[in-house]
């Protein structure tokens, strides 16, 4: 099992940017998928972009051009990279990550966005 802590999250304006950090227990190297989530209340937790360990990226339309997801093999972190912030994007982010077939998910960080 590999733990996972988000952090960066916070109140911003829209236009805005924000860089959420995702730091896990073990080797990031180890860990084969990992990607974003986010979820607002009574609705589906939903899918916002994804990265392998050989580094290849998808996203979710809804993001696509303004957000950015990589791992960092030297800092030992996935990030989030969050740019022309929308209302909508306001929601609580999670970290997950696949290791050894298992799915681990952080406790989220609250991202704010003001109109």
């Amino acid at each position: 099992q590999v733990q996972l802590v988000e952090s960066g999250g916070g109140l911003v304006q829209a236009g805005g940017s924000l860089r959420l950090s995702c730091a896990p227990s073990r080797d990031i190297a180890v860990i084969r998928g990992m990607g974003w989530y986010r979820q607002t209340p009574g609705k589906e937790r939903e899918w916002v972009a994804s990265v392998v360990s050989g580094g290849a990226t998808n996203y979710a339309d809804s993001v696509k051009g303004r957000f950015t997801i990589r791992r960092d093999n030297a800092d030992n972190k996935m990030y989030l990279q969050m740019n022309s912030l929308k209302p909508e994007d306001t929601a609580v982010y999670y970290c997950k990550g696949v290791y050894r077939s298992r799915d681990s998910w952080g406790q989220g960080t609250q991202v704010t966005v003001s109109s």
